[in-house]
């Protein structure tokens, strides 16, 4: 027995001289490995590489990393608007809003008024992330964002029609790779509204796959403003193209090619971005699709053999070939703000409108917002919001930072955009047969209708949550995978060996500690996870959750890439299911962050209770998806041991926390402000959301006189007059003078209103289509 006590001590120290003396750990055991790695290691494309490369790792990092940092989480500054900022979205933002009737604009004009766009034009919407020096706004992101999301709550053709030149596009790859010419002669013009922008990427052949676009470029002589010049002979075929029908300046991404070597280079250069006027021979937009009723600009753009100059190029001929990282690298900034901002609008609109309908309308003598069953979904209205705006205000931060976070941009995208359908789906319920004859009155059919368009747009959300969150994520985000691979590819093999050595063995320590985090704190509840930040007592407990979460997350992302290797890009359900855990708790730091930068307000602690509860049982149920679907059982029972230990411990939140959270909803009250801030609010009951503000306050001003009348009811003093019914009981009560004159004046404009809230639009037997009696936005009150 002592022998071999011996013996293993001695196996022991040998190994760990290995490990400890790194040129003998080099020889036998780092070099077979890299040897191994480099044989097993697909080989990736440019294309592949630019897009892993793009973009910056911000808090998704930490979160990857096993043991979040959560005193830099708060440390995050708050985003704020700078007074110039606050007023635009006070008085320009507000004035936009009120020239449009979403109505008008979707059913009668599809487009908005000629003024509204010079309106927009001239007050610089267009130009809002040009710097001052060219004649733009210069706002930050975080103020871009602010003014879609209140766009959003009136139009989504006023929304998308000013946040696409904000976005990816023109101006953007202008500001980062354009030369000094073609800044100083479109960026102004840009800023002004002289130009409007558009940008053609996607093609009928490729769809997401963007970078495998056939729209092609060849080098060639021809002629240009009368003299012989070295130019590109493009031909394309481009759709879903936003303002491409309207647009003067045409961005178009295609494949260029220089058969001839009159570059002087490869004969296949690569993705390559041009500027395009839209009258330049040879280019055809104007046409439109029809998306959804949004009625946004939006239609193909088409182009054969149209000769051009290789000034066209973005940044000149130097940069033929880097469209792909130009796109790639300014995409996660747009993606960032665009989507997040128009659907947390919607979401916002939704609670607030929703929220005052629910207790408006009365069903079986009570506010079907009382309802238990309507309760629930006002409490999904509710949390999804609450959580949605805090990601979408981090995110914006995180690009004011700096940051061009590409993994974060792709979470946002897909996660804010499903609880958008998710909302306005619960809210069509609860608003019910209004909801789906669409009018002048209907405030959420519209919105209803549009839901697909955010989530098919800029990446399809299958795709997004299948492919690119776990996928770019796991290489991008991990503390030493992509360090791993850049180290196998090098070209100086002795260079390349020592960097895998440390990337390596760090890797692997870094899966020892995680594993025994994991399973530490999955034994003990988290209970003893120390919180190393200021944060508020009734929310500590999910911090501590989430660093056990974040733990187990990193040891269940390496136990796949080690298992599954190459494949795991192919096993999309995994992947995806691996993307919603960390992508759950993406937005739990982003709300637990916004009720500590909201100065911890005890009213809106239910919000925050509510959306993190969901979204902890969310990340529990995707870990519980990859386990019952790992391939390798042994494994994934091992990991199921360490991970949940004792089974399940998150649940849905509780009947009472949604009861409480529906309550904030139906009421005037300082967090359903806060909840649903930015909101463009009409103060007129002739605009249908204005019409729900003044009928919310009339009908809590009637209640206690409804009271009354219930009691006269209940006493038998109505029985037998026939006006004792739902619409006209108020006239029975003042005539035997249950109720006074003038509590039977505060009831009869409530009844107005309400009338005014639960009408239905309806139109002649041929809907107007002869151009006869069509319908009028404006709804007067008497």
């Amino acid at each position: 027995m002592n022998a071999v006590i011996v013996a293993l001590v001695v196996i022991a120290l040998l190994a760990a001289a290995v490990l400890a003396l790194r040129p003998l750990r080099l020889a036998l055991l780092s070099s077979p490995i890299f040897n191994l790695y480099r044989k097993v290691l697909p080989q990736m494309s440019d294309t592949e590489r630019d897009a892993l490369e793009a973009g910056t790792v911000w808090w998704e990092g930490e979160l990857f990393g096993g043991r979040p940092d959560w005193k830099r989480l708060l440390a995050y500054p708050r985003p704020r608007l700078t007074d110039e900022e606050q007023r635009f979205l006070d008085n320009q933002a507000e004035t936009a809003c009120r020239m449009v009737n979403d109505w008008s604009v979707t059913q009668e004009r599809f487009d908005l008024p000629a003024e509204v766009w010079n309106y927009l034009k001239a007050e610089g919407f267009l130009g809002m992330i040009i710097p001052k020096q060219y004649g733009g706004l210069a706002f930050s992101a975080y103020a871009h964002s602010e003014i879609v999301t209140k766009l959003s709550t009136r139009s989504s053709a006023l929304a998308v029609s000013v946040m696409v030149p904000n976005s990816l596009g023109p101006a953007e790859l202008l500001l980062h790779y354009g030369t000094e010419e073609q800044k100083n002669h479109y960026l102004p013009r840009l800023a002004r509204g002289e130009e409007v922008p558009a940008f053609a990427l996607t093609s009928p052949w490729a769809g997401s796959d963007a970078a495998a676009i056939p729209d092609s470029g060849i080098v060639c002589k021809g002629e240009w403003q009368g003299r012989e010049v070295i130019g590109m002979r493009v031909t394309w075929d481009k759709r879903y193209i936003t303002l491409a029908p309207v647009c003067t300046l045409l961005g178009l991404a295609f494949r260029l090619y220089d058969p001839d070597g009159l570059l002087g280079g490869k004969k296949d250069l690569g993705i390559t971005c041009a500027l395009v006027p839209h009258d330049h021979p040879g280019v055809d937009t104007g046409r439109r699709h029809f998306p959804l009723n949004a009625m946004f600009m939006n239609g193909p753009t088409r182009g054969t053999d149209v000769f051009m100059p290789l000034d066209f190029i973005i940044g000149g001929p130097a940069m033929a070939g880097q469209g792909w990282r130009m796109l790639m690298e300014c995409l996660a900034a747009g993606r960032s703000i665009s989507l997040p901002s128009s659907n947390t609008g919607m979401a916002k609109l939704t609670a607030r409108a929703v929220g005052g309908y629910a207790r408006v309308r009365s069903q079986f003598r009570m506010p079907v917002g009382k309802f238990e069953g309507v309760e629930e979904a006002l409490a999904r209205i509710g949390g999804h919001t609450y959580m949605m705006d805090a990601a979408r205000t981090m995110t914006a931060g995180a690009v004011d930072l700096g940051e061009k976070p590409s993994v974060v941009s792709a979470i946002v995208k897909y996660h804010v955009t499903e609880r958008a359908r998710q909302v306005v789906n619960d809210g069509m319920d609860v608003i019910g047969g209004k909801g789906i004859c669409l009018g002048p009155s209907n405030f959420l059919g519209r919105a209803y209708q549009q839901i697909p368009i955010g989530i098919t747009v800029e990446g399809a959300n299958i795709l997004t949550r299948s492919l690119i969150i776990f996928g770019q994520g796991a290489i991008r985000c991990h503390p030493y995978v992509l360090a791993e691979m850049q180290a196998a590819q090098s070209a100086d093999r002795k260079q390349g060996l020592d960097d895998f050595d440390r990337a390596f063995w760090g890797h692997v320590r870094f899966v020892a500690g995680n594993k025994l985090r994991a399973l530490g704190t999955a034994l003990t509840g988290a209970r003893f996870v120390a919180v190393d930040a200021d944060v508020a007592p009734s929310m500590k407990r999910y911090y501590q959750l989430l660093s056990r979460y974040s733990s187990a997350f990193a040891l269940l992302a390496d136990s796949s890439m080690l298992v599954l290797g190459g494949s795991l890009k192919r096993r999309e359900r995994l992947s995806a299911r691996l993307g919603d855990v960390l992508s759950q708790m993406y937005l739990i730091s982003a709300t637990l962050k916004r009720f500590e930068d909201e100065g911890r307000q005890a009213a809106d602690a239910p919000l925050a209770h509510w959306s993190i509860q969901d979204a902890l049982f969310k990340a529990q149920e995707a870990f519980d998806g990859v386990l019952e679907n790992f391939p390798n059982r042994f494994v994934a029972w091992s990991l199921r041991r360490i991970i949940f230990p004792w089974g399940h411990s998150q649940t849905l939140p509780s009947d009472q926390l949604g009861q409480e959270v529906a309550r904030l909803l139906i009421s005037p009250n300082a967090t359903r402000d806060r909840l649903t801030a930015g909101c463009h609010l009409p103060d007129t009951a002739d605009e249908p959301v204005g019409a729900i503000e003044q009928a919310l306050a009339a009908t809590l001003d009637a209640e206690p006189i409804e009271a009354k009348i219930r009691d006269l009811e209940k006493r038998g003093a109505l029985e037998g007059n026939p006006q004792a019914n739902v619409r006209d009981i108020a006239d029975a009560a003042v005539a035997i003078g249950g109720i006074t004159a003038e509590e039977y004046a505060v009831v009869k404009r409530r009844n107005r209103l309400r009338d005014t809230v639960v009408k239905v639009d309806d139109f002649p037997f041929d809907l107007g289509a002869a151009g006869a009696d069509r319908p009028t936005a404006e709804r007067k009150v008497a």
